[in-house]
């Protein structure tokens, strides 16, 4: 696909998720991938994360650098074994390679804008140290 200039709405995109305790529960609407929208080089979604347990993006690691940017709610993103609370505003930067997970907390879910140098969301390949070498 040729890049174009593109504006859409969240409300248009599907919801996509995982639920399962490997990868743990979260929610998401891809905005912007390649695959799916006349974009480039980056790919960009909504992802929603839970404030009662299980609700967590399990520990994982991508080859692609990852931002996430918190536009509600509490939580906390673990990047390398070490935890950084977030809050409406909070920017995180998280290096193509690094161990990282997210979980909510508070009362109301944790709204995360997320942001990969990717062209497209299928490019990013997810690795869950819990699931073992075939996960």
């Amino acid at each position: 696909m040729t890049p174009q200039p593109y504006v859409s709405h969240q409300d248009l995109s599907p919801v996509e998720g995982w639920n399962d305790p490997v990868r743990g529960v979260v929610t998401w609407k891809t905005l912007l991938s390649g695959d799916r929208t006349p974009s480039e080089a980056l790919t960009l979604g909504v992802a929603e994360v839970g404030a009662t347990a299980p609700a967590d993006l399990r520990l994982h690691r991508h080859a692609h650098p990852e931002v996430y940017y918190v536009l509600s709610g509490q939580g906390v993103v673990q990047i390398e074994g070490v935890d950084h609370p977030l809050s409406q505003g909070s920017v995180a930067f998280i290096p193509g390679g690094a161990i990282h997970a997210a979980r909510g907390v508070g009362v109301e879910p944790m709204r995360l804008l997320y942001v990969f140098a990717a062209d497209s969301f299928d490019e990013v390949e997810y690795e869950f140290p819990e699931a073992g070498p075939t996960g």
